[in-house]
């Protein structure tokens, strides 16, 4: 559990700085190409990891999968680049986060509350709700002048 929280701390991190660094590359280059560049760049260190970790899967397993739908992560990839990039211009770093962080959270809620996509299906829970409620709150207050 341990390294599960230390695994999204990190992964919350990188994606706050990443949005920063491809908001900035798109001001000099053009929003499609930043985050053509930054999906490339991730498809190269993605075959280097492949390579150096010992290759325990191949390429062929990806276009066996039976539900096909999986294989639009990239495509929604290609659109979260865009959209971080977008946020950010308009809102700043700080609040474009927020929001998307709570855009996750409530959208990986519902997922899990109605079971979709393969995941397991969850029971309503008030607790939840309210969480959930207070974490938009929470964005509101944060942003209210």
């Amino acid at each position: 559990m341990i390294f599960g929280i230390l695994a999204a701390i990190l992964s919350g991190a990188l994606m706050s700085v990443q949005g920063v660094f491809n908001t900035g590359l798109s001001k000099d280059t053009g929003m499609w190409i930043s985050a053509a560049f930054v999906q490339l760049t991730a498809f190269i260190v993605c075959i280097g990891a492949w390579f150096v970790t010992g290759r325990d899967s191949n390429f062929q397993q990806v276009l066996a999968v039976d539900d096909k739908y999986r294989l639009l992560g990239g495509v929604l990839g290609a659109f979260i680049t865009f959209t971080v990039i977008l946020s950010i211009q308009k809102l700043g770093a700080a609040h474009g986060i927020m929001v998307i962080v709570v855009s996750q959270l409530i959208v990986a809620w519902l997922i899990e509350l109605f079971g979709l996509f393969g995941s397991d299906k969850m029971d309503f829970s008030w607790r939840s709700a309210i969480g959930a409620a207070l974490t938009v709150a929470g964005v509101v207050l944060f942003k209210w002048n």
